[in-house]
């Protein structure tokens, strides 16, 4: 079982599609399903059941997924020892952000590091709070900003952590465009726009709940530009960081009793992170 493989068997899991995949792994699909196939026949047993319409893991696959996990984690700290002996002139690094991340300015910091640091290759993940999460604990990211209205879970370690207030965004127009500050209670049946599968849905979701209050689901999506594209158009209003509101030119209000805010992490496995990569990266942001 060669390492390529091990990494085209993880880019087939990740986008569930051959040729996405491919594209990932910068080669052609029909060179990626041989690759695949050899892994299988090394193995003796299919790890994928593939339908004109999607391709699952097989109980073979669901097996390997952990080590196959873990031996990409293990070459990638390998690779970053050997970058630390020659003093970062090569590596990688991997880091995870959610969409709504206004706490720091992460393209500019990855510029500067970049500008510092021009052997090393930086790899950016974009995803919801779970993905980015287990994509941490897999190894498959080293660094990753998280959500959480709890404390972290004890597998994960915070280097970091920042409070975003919330607000409510609104279309011109709306009854309450001309707020600045509104009642949670005052937004009973109002119809909203949810940012879909998302830990800011599962906030308001549970902040409404908490106090009694109804509120009207009637649209959903999963990317902040269409999420402000949808309020802008009267579907219903939603709840966003008060800097996406302000970059949206939307109307804002500030909720109160109860306000809203939450927590962003900068977090990762272990406390000693032994990708050297990784550890100028985060001594970088967190400077």
């Amino acid at each position: 079982m060669e390492l390529r493989q091990v990494e085209h068997f993880l880019a087939v899991v990740r986008h569930r599609n051959f040729t996405r995949a491919a594209r990932e792994v910068h080669v052609v699909q029909s060179a990626l399903s041989a690759s695949i196939r050899k892994l299988e026949a090394d193995l003796g047993a299919e790890l994928f059941d593939r339908t004109t319409r999607r391709v699952t893991l097989t109980p073979a696959g669901e097996a390997l997924l952990p080590p196959a996990r873990r031996m990409i984690a293990d070459a990638e700290a390998a690779r970053g020892e050997i970058a630390a002996v020659a003093g970062l002139a090569r590596g990688q690094v991997s880091i995870g952000t959610i969409q709504t991340l206004t706490t720091v300015d992460l393209p500019a910091l990855l510029g500067q590091f970049r500008g510092r640091y021009p052997a090393i290759r930086i790899h950016v993940r974009e995803g919801t709070n779970p993905i980015l999460t287990a994509a941490v604990l897999a190894g498959e990211l080293d660094l990753s900003y998280v959500v959480s209205a709890d404390p972290l879970p004890d597998n994960l370690v915070a280097f970091a952590r920042w409070d975003q207030r919330l607000v409510l965004l609104t279309h011109p127009g709306h009854r309450l465009a001309a707020r600045r500050r509104i009642r949670l209670a005052e937004l009973a049946g109002e119809p909203f726009v949810d940012f879909a599968g998302s830990a800011l849905e599962d906030l308001v979701d549970r902040a409404f709940t908490g106090a009694g209050i109804r509120r009207e689901q009637v649209c959903e999506a999963s990317h902040v530009p269409l999420l402000v594209a949808l309020v802008a158009a009267g579907l219903g209003s939603t709840v966003l960081p008060e800097a996406v509101a302000e970059q949206s030119g939307l109307p804002f209000a500030r909720i109160v009793e109860p306000a809203l805010s939450r927590t962003i992490h900068l977090v990762g496995r272990t406390a000693e992170i032994t990708n050297p990569a990784a550890r100028a990266l985060l001594t970088h942001l967190l400077a």
